[in-house]
């Protein structure tokens, strides 16, 4: 038990970084790969500045993934993302005035977002794990130095 314990400690993190990253960064890519959509679909919400936004948004989503998925700048990558997923929740996924299944599918996407914000709150508050860059680095600098 003892060895799985230990395992866990030291690469469980790492797997939970690599999933919540996994959702931020394809959506990034995938905001860019087509931006005049993304842009439309924040225009279609009464959004000014849908393109700016939607590059931000994209920007947003790669930095905050990559920095969560490496272990780099962790904690500050999970709060960036956190803050952007608030807004992003009740603005896109609102499902009031709804009916029917269109209800049905934007609570469950709000839903989602709440799970997904309670890792990345984790992640902001107990960091990145043993298997990181964060940890390498803080591992390198002398004791006094030491946050």
């Amino acid at each position: 038990m003892k060895t799985l314990e230990r395992t866990l400690d030291q690469f469980g993190p790492l797997a939970g970084r690599a999933a919540l990253a996994l959702i931020f960064v394809i959506s990034g890519f995938g905001k860019l790969a087509d931006p005049a959509a993304t842009a439309g679909y924040i225009a279609s919400k009464g959004i000014p500045l849908a393109t700016l936004l939607a590059v931000l948004a994209a920007a947003v989503e790669i930095a905050g993934g990559l920095s969560i998925l490496l272990g780099a700048w962790t904690r500050l990558g999970a709060l960036a993302l956190a803050v952007f997923l608030v807004p992003v929740t009740l603005i896109f996924h609102n499902p009031v005035g709804l009916e029917g299944m269109a209800a049905q599918l934007e609570v469950i996407q709000v839903l989602k977002n709440l799970a997904i914000l309670g890792g990345l709150v984790a992640i902001a508050s107990f960091g990145p794990g043993p298997v990181s860059l964060d940890a390498r680095l803080a591992a390198r600098r002398p004791e006094g130095a030491r946050a």
